[in-house]
């Protein structure tokens, strides 16, 4: 028999009242997300793993400035994307991250491993040849099709002109397919 899980608004209005118990509800909920996404910026464990907790931190003690609860998760995501893009800005190396830190398995909500072989073969292709393109295209590429964002929000996030934003997007995906072709038998 499974406990009752607090809603999130619920546990948002008590994390503004400083409970910390519901700080660590929100933070287990969220944390695997929001640690993929600065990890797929930052390409370190370790720098994700600050990143996420420095967000965290400073998404509990402003929660006060979030005017709509529901928009909770999609303002995280931002300052953690802020956050992920400025320390990648400031860390310009381009290290080497293993490709099976960057796949992970996914389970069901028993907690057993189910068969993503054929998948991870072909995602961990897409994100070995992601890693050879241009610092700037992986992150365009890496916050439009991974994360979802559009055009706005990415010129945003990374402070350029709609235009570019659009062209970049584009020579980015012609060089991903054109480093893909090779491995696609095309």
């Amino acid at each position: 028999m499974n406990p009752i899980l607090p809603n999130i608004n619920d546990l948002l209005e008590q994390c503004k009242s400083g409970n910390q118990r519901a700080q660590m509800e929100i933070y287990t909920r969220y944390y695997h997300a929001m640690y993929n996404t600065s990890f797929r910026i930052v390409k370190d464990r370790f720098k994700a793993e600050d990143i996420m907790q420095e967000s965290f931190l400073t998404a509990f003690t402003k929660l006060e400035t979030l005017n709509d609860l529901t928009l909770f998760g999609p303002w995280l995501k931002r300052i953690i994307i802020n956050n992920s893009i400025s320390e990648f800005n400031k860390n310009q190396k381009n290290s080497e991250v293993p490709l099976e830190d960057v796949l992970y398995k996914v389970e069901d909500d028993q907690g057993i491993e189910e068969d993503y072989h054929f998948t991870n073969v072909k995602a961990a292709q897409i994100l070995a040849c992601m890693k050879t393109l241009k610092d700037n295209y992986q992150i365009g590429l890496t916050l439009y099709l991974i994360e979802g964002y559009d055009y706005e929000e990415i010129c945003e996030i990374m402070n350029i002109s709609y235009a570019n934003c659009r062209t970049m997007i584009s020579r980015a995906k012609d060089s991903l397919r054109q480093k893909l072709k090779p491995l696609m038998g095309s």
